[in-house]
């Protein structure tokens, strides 16, 4: 069975504006162990899911895509910001 997390975007704290918030993706999760590559001793799996990034407008649109499509998920909120307001002058008291 496919197993899926449905992730919000998180904004970054270099980022003042609110471009990509509210935007949530889809991400499959590893079915199939890593091994190492005998030759180049990389790691990899013959699970090509985890490659796939499904990009929704609401969580509502992607558990309805779960939903269609027969996918197990869960929900994952972004971490909410707390940013830290303060004068310039604060750092030199």
């Amino acid at each position: 069975m496919t197993i899926a997390r449905i992730i919000e975007y998180d904004r970054k704290t270099t980022q003042s504006g609110r471009a990509q918030a509210g935007r949530w993706q889809l991400e499959f999760e590893r079915v199939e162990a890593l091994r190492p590559d005998p030759l180049t001793g990389w790691n990899g799996s013959g699970d090509t899911n985890p490659q796939v990034r499904l990009s929704f407008p609401t969580s509502a649109a992607a558990v309805a895509y779960c939903r269609k499509h027969g996918i197990q998920f869960h929900l994952v909120p972004a971490a909410p910001v707390n940013l830290k307001i303060q004068a310039y002058a604060d750092n030199f008291r």
